[in-house]
């Protein structure tokens, strides 16, 4: 069997099961089982595929039928132009983070500081946000212990891991330090709701990081009132919420003396990120 006629058999299987990217989702399947860029495969579809890597081929093709994320079978996901290493025990970095990590970088051009990056999963905001400044440093912290071991490989492979601590500790244990900017992508889905995602996120990825409480906002409200103890006066904390929680969040923020500086709206026009200085 060649690449091609493998490639369209795989297509094939995964438009049956509903996988709407099923052409290139299978590119990508093949691309990895034959260990070649993507590009050089579609270059020579006529190459003979061994029985070997037919079979491997046809596991992954397998593994994304029943739903399974790509970036878990490929354990890898794109983040900010930067390869981040994936694993189960890990959220998968979304292109609407993105947004909040290009807005930072303009708020804080030509500056220097000090962020803390709370519930860091795979580390992909903190280090994109780092390998653009020089001099800067950050921390991460999680209570998984599988997404800090994660966090360092990425902050190595992407070369930041001089700038980065990163510690497993609960949020009520960061104390006695103050930083210029505070980010978190918090799980702020309602517990409730969790049953309507689609099955990709469902059955696949980290409830712990996903189940925001009765209202969704449980770990929301944790970080804000705990950034008002942590942030300089003036500082900025840059917080990712969910659909329709705009409002109450904002809310939130003026009780603790926040100032909403900046909403962020993701590719739908859904506000996604709130941008807001602790004024004290």
């Amino acid at each position: 069997m060649n690449a091609l006629q493998l490639l369209s058999l795989g297509s094939y299987k995964l438009k049956k099961k509903n996988i709407p990217s099923y052409r290139l989702d299978s590119e990508l399947l093949l691309s990895k089982t034959l260990k070649k860029k993507r590009e050089k495969l579609l270059i020579n579809l006529d190459q003979k595929i061994s029985l070997i890597n037919v079979s491997k081929f046809n596991c992954f093709i397998k593994r994304r039928s029943n739903k399974e994320p790509l970036a878990y079978i490929l354990k890898e996901k794109e983040f900010w132009s930067k390869c981040f290493e994936i694993e189960k025990n890990t959220l998968i970095p979304r292109p609407e983070t993105e947004l909040m990590v290009e807005k930072l970088i303009k708020i804080f051009k030509n500056k220097s500081f000090n962020v803390v990056d709370i519930g860091t999963g795979s580390g992909c905001i903190l280090i994109s946000l780092l390998s653009e400044f020089k001099n800067s440093k950050g921390l991460g912290i999680d209570i998984s212990k599988h997404s800090i071991l994660i966090a360092k490989k990425n902050a190595k492979k992407n070369k930041v891991i001089n700038k980065i601590k990163f510690k497993r500790m609960p949020l009520k244990m960061l104390y006695h330090q103050k930083f210029d900017l505070v980010t978190s992508n918090p799980p702020y889905i309602k517990t409730k709701d969790l049953k309507n995602l689609q099955d990709d996120i469902k059955y696949f990825e980290p409830k712990i990081a996903l189940d925001g409480g009765i209202d969704g906002l449980d770990v929301i409200k944790k970080v804000i009132y705990k950034a008002k103890y942590i942030l300089k006066i003036n500082g900025v904390l840059a917080l990712e919420i969910g659909n329709n929680q705009s409002k109450e969040v904002s809310k939130i923020l003026v009780n603790n003396n926040f100032r909403l500086e900046h909403k962020i709206k993701d590719y739908e026009d859904n506000v996604r990120c709130l941008i807001s200085k602790y004024i004290g």
